[in-house]
């Protein structure tokens, strides 16, 4: 087994130095990226419950209203 011995210059550190930085930029430049995706598409989905919850509302609304209706309905039939 032979030990290799390397000699980290001033420079070769450097370089090293601002390899590491320029990944470091470039990972956090994809996950800004990728956050700002996510957050359209949660409000992509937060849109689509918000209307799904106003029809479900007017659903139970009209179904309240026929169901009142009926009865009413009935009660005036029975007098």
């Amino acid at each position: 087994m032979y030990a290799v011995r390397e000699k980290w210059t001033d420079e070769r550190l450097d370089d090293l130095n601002e390899r590491v930085n320029r990944g470091f930029a470039r990972v956090d430049g994809d996950i800004r990226e990728l956050r700002s995706e996510m957050n359209a598409r949660f409000d992509s989905v937060d849109a689509k419950f918000d209307a799904l919850h106003k029809l479900l509302i007017r659903a139970a609304g009209g179904a309240v209203a026929v169901l009142v209706t009926t009865g009413a309905a009935l009660v005036a039939t029975q007098l």
